[in-house]
């Protein structure tokens, strides 16, 4: 379950969470993974075969996302302090950044940190193992991995094409800083 770290609060209640990333225009859902992909996502990197068996196996989810959303494609992203270039590869994420379509992922094991300034509030959402979060087109956001230095995500898009991060001057979003 997500936790958000505001500058005066943090929220651990589900009803809570949701109300607030709703209210900031935000999709959060939390959809438990099947027991059946525990043994394979337990392991710190996956090859292909194993990440096409862990996308067949969370097939039925991208059914009912096809249908409520469009998406048209997806895939598995598997990050962890071992991958080659990762320092590199998260430095172009962890900066304030839009990007032109949504943003969709489902967390199936880890942890990591998406961070916001939405109407001039900056806040974090950290989550974890079932966390669905889908970011708007042109959200003014950032992501990290969290000290556990390890995240698989599925990523669903509608249009690939938006996926190259557009940096945002933070001094001209964030209000009382």
């Amino acid at each position: 379950m997500a936790t958000i770290q505001r500058k005066t609060e943090t929220l651990q209640d589900a009803d809570a969470i949701k109300a607030f990333l709703v209210s900031k225009g935000l999709v959060y859902e939390f959809y438990k993974t099947p027991e059946s992909l525990d043994l394979i996502l337990g392991q710190k990197g996956l090859n292909d075969a194993e990440k096409n068996e862990v996308l067949s196996g969370l097939e039925y989810r991208f059914d009912q996302l096809k249908k409520e959303h469009g998406y048209k494609a997806n895939d598995l992203v598997v990050l962890h302090d071992e991958v080659p270039g990762i320092q590199d590869m998260l430095a172009k994420f962890d900066k304030l950044h839009i990007h032109t379509d949504e943003e969709v992922r489902y967390i199936i094991d880890g942890s990591g940190i998406f961070g916001f300034i939405i109407d001039g509030e900056r806040f974090e959402v950290h989550v974890s193992k079932g966390d669905f979060l889908s970011i708007p087109a042109n959200t003014n956001h950032w992501f990290t991995l969290d000290k556990n230095l390890r995240i698989k995500a599925v990523r669903y898009f509608k249009d690939n094409s938006g996926w190259t991060p557009v940096y945002v001057d933070e001094s001209k979003v964030l209000i009382n800083a």
